[in-house]
């Protein structure tokens, strides 16, 4: 029989799964804190219970395998899984550090290899979709950067799942990360500080409403019409702008957050104010943030980086109508900044 991957497994079950499960608070606190990944060395727990660790779990089954670090701070990962293939994630250094504080980071992690949805815009498409990650290949991306960068376990990150794949179509693993994520004997990273970024599948937006895990909730608009969307987002054919809406509605929200839109301006499609209007009526009523993302152009696209004067313009326009608005900064431009593209690049040994 072969072993599991123990980063599969919350804390409660391990205390189901093993002989002495009372212990697996000790266990979490050496995998997740301590950054330990063998039994061997958990010379807080009993013999024979590492020794059933041991036949039973294993903490093989993905490792990094190129890392490309940009001048702002960001870092790139590929890491390798067990079937050969590859997925991406990126800590994004957010704040460097100063006299007063120490850096802040958010890891943003892939959930599936490749993807179903399709967008036009996006560089993991090209790729298609190869299947689902597990619940510990999620969780492993960030226990094994917070590994390789040295960081503290009280350290305070933000996480977003925004890296390869639509977090909705692999729910109940990206759920079941979450929860573990959350746990305050592993990594401890509050809900709060969390972040589902997804396409628009309205049916699994209030699933994951009706959950009520505290977390945040980004979704990737990008158009105010469905003939645009359509064009950008496949997906639009069945969940359209309506549906969507409707769905973010029902979302629970912390009295101090609010509803995260993206939108990603592409030159000549939906920089306009014309657009930025259309966006106020359509989030009216709604405790919203729109986020502006400059479409960020790489090899093959047909979509253009938009003039940052007319993004500005979209950003001063809704604010000055009462809509938070913000440019979001781009991070790691000059590191295969699109997702996809380090995978892409190693695959054709171009790197």
């Amino acid at each position: 029989m072969s072993k599991k991957h123990i980063f599969n497994y919350s804390q409660e079950e391990l205390e189901k799964n093993l002989e002495k499960g009372y212990q697996s608070k000790q266990i979490y606190n050496w995998i997740y804190k301590q950054y330990t990944h063998n039994f061997e060395d958990m010379n807080n727990i009993g013999k024979n219970l590492r020794q059933e660790l041991a036949d039973n779990y294993t903490f093989d089954g993905q490792e990094i395998i190129r890392k490309q670090e940009s001048k702002d701070g960001s870092i790139k990962y590929l890491f390798k899984l067990k079937d050969s293939h590859t997925v991406e994630t990126v800590l994004i250094q957010m704040k460097p550090a100063d006299e007063k504080a120490s850096p802040r980071y958010t890891i943003c992690v892939s959930s599936q290899v490749g993807c179903k949805i399709g967008c036009k815009f996006c560089y993991t498409a090209k790729g298609g979709f190869v299947r689902n990650l597990e619940v510990g290949e999620i969780v492993y991306q960030v226990a094994k950067l917070k590994q390789d960068m040295n960081l503290e376990a009280h350290k305070a990150i933000n996480i977003v799942f925004m890296g390869m794949g639509e977090p909705l179509d692999n729910f109940e693993n990206v759920v079941q990360a979450i929860r573990i994520f959350s746990d305050k004997d592993g990594l401890n990273i509050a809900p709060a500080r969390q972040t589902v970024s997804t396409s628009g599948i309205s049916p699994k937006i209030e699933k994951l409403g009706e959950l009520d895990l505290g977390i945040n909730i980004a979704i990737s608009l990008h158009a105010v019409d469905d003939e645009l969307r359509t064009k950008l987002m496949p997906i639009n054919k069945a969940y359209n702008i309506k549906s969507v809406i409707s769905a973010v509605k029902k979302f629970p929200i912390h009295h101090r957050k609010r509803l995260m839109f993206e939108y990603l301006v592409i030159k000549g499609l939906n920089d306009d104010i014309q657009s930025a209007k259309k966006l106020l009526k359509l989030l009216d009523g709604i405790k919203a943030k729109v986020n502006l993302i400059l479409f960020n152009s790489h090899e093959g696209s047909e979509f253009k980086k938009p003039d940052i004067k007319k993004v500005q313009a979209i950003r001063d326009y809704l604010n000055s109508k009462g809509l938070v608005c913000t440019i979001r900064e781009s991070k790691g431009e000059d590191i295969s900044a699109a997702c996809g593209q380090l995978k892409e690049q190693h695959k054709n040994n171009t790197i």
